[in-house]
C-alpha cells in the first residue's frame, strides 16, 4: 500500500525516495520554526521522527532509528516545555546551560557511545557502530537541551551536524547528508538568534 514511499528516483542529481524526501521538508521545518522558538516545530519533530525511523532501519543505522523513539517523546516533551516551563507554567525563556551537568553529560556520551556501540557490533549488522552511537548520543543530550531551552544545544548541533553530514554521505544517503547541511546552518542561526533573545532576557549563567 506505500510501496510508492520507497521508490527510487533522482531528485537534482540525488539518489533518493518519496520516504527520504519528506523527512528532509519535514527536518528542515522543525529545525526552523525551533531557530524562532515557534513550538510547532515540535510537530514537525514527531512526523520526522516516524518518517526518519523507517529511513535509517532500511540503511541499517540502528543507533540513529532508535534515536528517532527518542525524538519522537522529547518532542512531546519539548512543546509542553516551552509552554508551560517557565515560571508559573509561563513559556519557559532561553537560558544557559548550567555548568553543574556538564560532567554528567560527558560521562553520558562517553557510557552511551562505548555501550551502544559494542552491543551494536557484537549483536547486529549494524553499519559504522561507534560513529553512529557516538552521534546518538550526542544528539539525545542535544534534543533534552533544547527541550530546556538551553542556549547551547546549538553548539552540540553544530558539532553533530557536521559529522553527521559525512556518515550520510558514506552511506550513499545524500539527500540526508543536504538536509544535515541544512540543519548544519540553521543551527548557527539559531545560537545567533537564542543568544539575542538570551540578552534580551538578562539570565545570568547558572553554576
Amino acid at each position: 500500500m506505500l510501496e510508492w514511499l520507497n521508490q527510487p528516483l533522482t531528485l537534482a542529481e540525488f539518489a533518493t525516495t518519496p520516504l527520504e524526501i519528506l523527512g528532509f521538508v519535514t527536518g528542515a521545518i522543525c529545525v526552523y520554526l525551533n531557530t524562532r522558538q515557534n513550538v510547532w516545530g515540535w510537530f514537525f519533530g514527531i512526523i520526522n521522527a516516524v518518517l526518519y525511523a523507517v529511513v535509517f532501519w532500511q540503511a541499517r543505522l540502528y543507533a540513529d532509528m532508535g534515536l528517532q523513539g527518542y525524538y519522537f517523546f522529547t518532542s512531546i516533551y519539548g512543546a509542553w516545555m516551552w509552554l508551560y516551563g517557565g515560571t508559573n507554567q509561563e513559556a519557559l525563556p532561553v537560558s544557559f546551560t548550567p555548568r553543574r551537568l556538564y560532567g554528567l553529560f560527558i560521562a553520558i556520551f562517553c557510557v552511551a557511545t562505548l555501550g551502544w556501540g559494542y552491543l551494536l557490533n557484537r549483536y547486529t549488522d549494524a553499519s559504522l557502530s561507534y560513529i553512529d552511537s557516538g552521534l546518538t548520543a550526542a544528539s539525545l543530550l542535544g534534543q533534552w537541551m533544547m527541550a530546556r531551552k538551553y542556549l547551547e544545544n546549538w553548539l552540540l548541533w553544530i558539532v553533530a551536524d557536521a559529522c553527521y553530514i559525512g556518515m550520510y554521505i558514506y552511506k550513499e544517503l545524500h539527500l540526508t547528508a543536504l538536509l544535515y547541511a541544512v540543519f548544519l546552518g540553521l543551527a548557527v542561526i539559531g545560537y545567533f538568534q537564542w543568544k539575542r533573545s538570551l540578552a534580551e532576557s538578562a539570565i545570568p549563567e547558572s553554576y
